[in-house]
C-alpha cells in the first residue's frame, strides 16, 4: 500500500515538472513578471485599471477566484492567482502545440493567449517576454549560487622531501 502510495506520489511529482517542461521554474518566471510589472508594489490601479504584484485585469483575476478584486492587492491572494494563472497558461499553450517556454507564458500573460496561438504578438510583447527570460535566468542563477555551499579556502600543502 506504502509503495502504491509512494508511486502515485513521484508519478504527480514527475508530471507537474513535465507540465512546463522547457520553461524556468514556475517561481523565478512569476518573480520576473512581478519585477516588470510591479516592481515597487504599488497598490494604485494601473493604466486599464490592472491590480497587484503581478498586475491581474478583472477579467484574469475571475478567471481563477471568487475573492473581490481588491483582493489582488494582498500578495497571498495575487500569488495564489498568479500560480493557476501560469499552470492555465501552460495547459492552453500546450493545447495549442506550442511549448510552455518561460517566453512563450510571458508572451501569453501580456500579449493573451490568442495573440501567440494566432501568432500575431505585438513587438512590445515580445521585448516584455525577453525581459521576464532574462530576469529568470538571473533569478535562476541567484538560488544556484545560493545554494552552493561555501567552504574555507584551502591551506596551501608543501610537501618537503
Amino acid at each position: 500500500m506504502i509503495r502504491q502510495q509512494i508511486r502515485l506520489l513521484v508519478a504527480v511529482v514527475l508530471a507537474s515538472i513535465a507540465g512546463c517542461l522547457g520553461a524556468a521554474d514556475q517561481w523565478e518566471t512569476l518573480q520576473a513578471i512581478h519585477l516588470i510589472e510591479n516592481p515597487r508594489n504599488s497598490s494604485e490601479p494601473g493604466a486599464h485599471g490592472e491590480l497587484g504584484a503581478y498586475q491581474f485585469r478583472q477579467t484574469t483575476w475571475r478567471m481563477h477566484t471568487g475573492k473581490p478584486f481588491r483582493s489582488a492587492l494582498i500578495r497571498a491572494h495575487a500569488d495564489a492567482v498568479a500560480v493557476a494563472h501560469y499552470d492555465w497558461l501552460c495547459r492552453q499553450l500546450r493545447r495549442n502545440g506550442i511549448s510552455p517556454t518561460t517566453y512563450n507564458i510571458a508572451m501569453a500573460w501580456n500579449a493573451g493567449i490568442g495573440a501567440v496561438s494566432s501568432g500575431r504578438v505585438p513587438l512590445a510583447s515580445r521585448q516584455y517576454a525577453q525581459r521576464v527570460v532574462n530576469i529568470a535566468r538571473e533569478l535562476e542563477r541567484a538560488t544556484i549560487a545560493a545554494s552552493i555551499p561555501q567552504r574555507a579556502p584551502m591551506e596551501r600543502i608543501v610537501l618537503t622531501p
